[in-house]
């Protein structure tokens, strides 16, 4: 019987061994390094604003006196604009992916559409703020209402919600589908009752990420011309509105220091929004991805 030679094996492994030390080391590194960035905005952005983040600023609309000015006007618009996104983008989406999953024959036309929504998931978010220009102000004379640029940014988060709740929907085993066959179901029985229940996690959980991505961009509404300032409240879909982000670069292009403060306090209240909705995606994942 040949003795293995343990003296040659570690010396064989010891190069194996540094380069995965190397490698630890610069993920670390590179980990320590995103997080240092980040605390360093936070800490910036927390002292220059906790100091403006009150109830009044929560309630006061724009003004142009820093100690009057308030953020209420465009909170409750980018809740306008997430009343208009959310059922449009999310309906669109997963009757898409269902579609494409389910129903469509697997041929070169659905891959070309298939590579064509992949593609479309990472075209600049000013593209499709020149698109809702083109269609929805200009040639359904929306103007720059909830409704116009609310259908602009769900087809900006359209092609991430069809992609998640396709993948959702592939991952739900084979087994379940063919039990429910085996049961007497028709294939809508089988996607209602039980597909979509499996697969509903995920396609939540990707839902709510791309929510929170239309919530927190500026450049398409900054394309569709939607006002930096506005102090009235919209009543109506088809009314002028402004939100977060905009108010935010209004306020950081003043000259007053006062008013890079007030954006900071507004800036708080915009990453509270985004934090709470990444939150409940992820008591989502949590709490159902074991359930199948």
């Amino acid at each position: 019987m040949k003795l293995i030679d343990h003296t040659k094996v570690i010396n064989h492994m010891k190069p194996r061994l540094a380069i995965n030390v190397f490698y630890k080391s610069l993920f670390f590194v590179a980990t320590m390094f995103g997080l240092l960035i980040l605390g360093i905005l936070l800490y910036r952005i927390l002292t220059q604003g906790l100091g403006y983040l009150d109830l009044q600023f929560l309630q006061s609309l724009p003004s142009r006196k820093p100690e009057q000015a308030g953020v209420k006007t465009a909170l409750i618009g980018s809740m306008w604009l997430m009343g208009v996104v959310a059922p449009v983008s999310l309906l669109l989406g997963v009757g898409t992916a269902i579609y494409l999953e389910e129903y469509a024959k697997k041929n070169r036309f659905t891959e070309f559409i298939q590579v064509n929504i992949s593609n479309l998931a990472g075209v600049p978010s000013i593209v499709f703020g020149l698109l809702g220009l083109t269609v929805f102000v200009r040639a359904l004379s929306l103007g720059t209402s909830v409704l116009a640029a609310g259908l602009t940014m769900s087809l900006l988060v359209l092609p991430v919600i069809i992609v998640a709740s396709q993948e959702s929907i592939r991952a739900v085993p084979k087994q379940l589908r063919e039990a429910s066959y085996g049961m007497g179901a028709t294939k809508w029985q089988t996607i209602l009752r039980v597909v979509m229940p499996a697969a509903i996690p995920g396609i939540l959980t990707g839902g709510i990420l791309a929510l929170s991505r239309a919530i927190g961009e500026t450049a398409p509404l900054v394309v569709l011309g939607l006002p930096l300032f506005l102090a009235f409240l919209p009543k109506s879909v088809f009314d002028m509105f402004t939100v977060l982000p905009m108010q935010i670069y209004n306020w950081t292009g003043r000259p007053q220091e006062e008013f890079h403060a007030i954006a900071a306090a507004g800036i708080i209240v915009l990453l509270t929004l985004l934090i709470v909705m990444n939150s409940i995606a992820v008591i989502i994942r949590n709490k159902f991805q074991k359930r199948y």
